[in-house]
């Protein structure tokens, strides 16, 4: 917890126990995962590709007991147990996917994350991405900046699409719908220098923030695949959109993140593939 120390003493006293519970959720988490990594797991699915362990159960279990306990005024959304509807929330709400980066986990790929966000009204407050293998702790508050561990971290300087490494996803119905993603991808892969599909939003966000790399998108993601994220990037600097350069949240079908210098560029590939006014 020391990591956050420095940071904390720019913020008032709300926020400073605020982001100690969500850093100690997030660690507490991060330990379970860690402890589970090697072991066999327990794998259901939820769809044909979408599946659930029991790193993932236990891990939203040890959050929501600490969150429950030291806020219990807030409300929770939380990927594994919430009954939530996803479309919109109207108050205070911690946002929390327990284990973002499943599929990863499952096959022991150590590229996985813990992702908490404290929502309010119409925007996120806080934010904390934590990577328990490589022990990276990113957070931001509004308006404080985005650390990672004990150091303020800013998004890139790459001004030209041609010269970034960005980073994207597939939805889990991408087997019944690949028209969705396939072409966008084909035409992102041609504009820039280098395009990672590595399997965790959250990370690809706090990636962003960090400025390893320069740009993401993505369609069809759950609040808690990008709340925390989001803030990560606004905080260091960068900018989060749809695909057609509007105001993003995290109930919209679609993300657009950047370092705000190759922004316009994205959007101008992007924007013909926005799913905002569609049904899909």
């Amino acid at each position: 917890m020391e990591r956050i120390r420095k940071y904390q003493k720019k913020l008032n006293s709300e926020y400073q126990e605020l982001l100690d519970v969500a850093v100690s959720a997030a660690l507490k988490a991060g330990k379970i995962l860690r402890e589970l990594y090697d072991n066999p797991h327990s794998v259901r699915f939820k769809g044909e590709i979408d599946l659930v362990t029991e790193a993932d159960i236990a891990s939203e279990k040890a959050i929501l007991s600490l969150v429950k306990d030291k806020c219990p005024q807030i409300e929770v959304m939380a990927e594994e147990s919430s009954a939530h509807n996803t479309d919109s929330i109207s108050s205070r709400t911690w946002i929390i996917d327990p284990l973002d980066g499943t599929t990863n986990f499952a096959h022991g790929c150590p590229w996985f994350c813990v992702s908490i966000a404290l929502w309010n009204r119409d925007h996120i407050e806080l934010g904390v991405v934590y990577l328990p293998l490589q022990n990276e702790l990113f957070y931001a508050v509004k308006g404080a900046g985005t650390c990672l561990n004990d150091r303020n971290i800013n998004v890139s300087s790459t001004s030209s699409l041609n010269h970034s490494l960005l980073a994207t996803g597939f939805p889990y119905d991408v087997r019944e719908k690949p028209d969705l993603v396939m072409p966008a991808f084909k035409d992102m892969i041609l504009k820039a220098q280098g395009v990672r599909r590595a399997g965790a939003a959250a990370l690809d966000l706090a990636y962003v923030a960090a400025g390893r790399f320069d740009g993401f998108w993505e369609i069809k993601l759950k609040p808690w695949d990008t709340a925390a994220g989001m803030l990560l990037v606004e905080e260091a600097g960068g900018r989060v959109t749809d695909f057609a350069n509007n105001s993003y949240t995290p109930f919209l079908k679609e993300i657009l993140a950047s370092n705000s210098l190759i922004h316009g560029d994205m959007v101008a590939v992007l924007k013909k593939y926005s799913l905002v006014t569609t049904n899909e």
